[in-house]
């Protein structure tokens, strides 16, 4: 059994645990929500998208450090996006990245420069910046016993590995 097995988070079946409670004082019986791929796909994409945020903070906290933390001009900075449950962006020399949940299945990621204009984040060194009028896209899968899985191009995410990549594409397009 791998380690991230072992100690997987429980919140799961404290919930399960406080759904009946509140079944038992309000009478209301709910016996096929746990097979509703919608609320799972729900739950997956804002989980997904809190813990892609979270890893970002962090090595953005690390990069704003080493560059001269908060008071230097080439800060990169971090916002929510209103009226979302998650969404958010990075900002620095007027060049946005953003990461949005489109659906519950679906996770965008995109430039936005000068503002307006859209595009994919570079994959390989022979993408041109700006070529594509597009973003990334991430799709859940869901698989048996509804495991969810997040994919790009058809392959598993590597959450580290895609936070590394944005990232340093970010960073490299949004320096002086």
């Amino acid at each position: 059994m791998e380690l991230s097995q072992q100690f997987a988070p429980t919140n799961w079946i404290e919930n399960l645990a406080y759904e009946e409670l509140n079944m038992d004082e309000s009478g209301v019986v709910i016996m096929n929500q746990h097979l509703d791929p919608n609320i799972l796909l729900e739950e997956s994409s804002v989980n997904f998208m809190n813990a892609l945020r979270d890893k970002v903070e962090i090595f953005i906290s690390k990069f704003n450090e080493c560059r001269g933390g908060q008071s230097s001009i080439n800060h990169v900075k971090i916002f929510k996006i209103s009226n979302t449950v998650n969404d958010f962006m990075l900002f620095r020399n007027s060049l946005r990245m953003v990461f949005a949940r489109k659906s519950n299945d679906q996770i965008s990621i995109g430039l936005l420069v000068n503002g307006k204009d859209l595009y994919a984040p570079r994959l390989t060194e022979f993408d041109s910046f700006g070529a594509s009028n597009q973003t990334h896209d991430l799709k859940a899968h869901v698989g048996p016993f509804n495991r969810i899985i997040w994919k790009f191009q058809g392959e598993e995410i590597d959450l580290d590995a895609m936070v590394r990549h944005y990232l340093t594409e970010f960073i490299r397009h949004s320096a002086k």
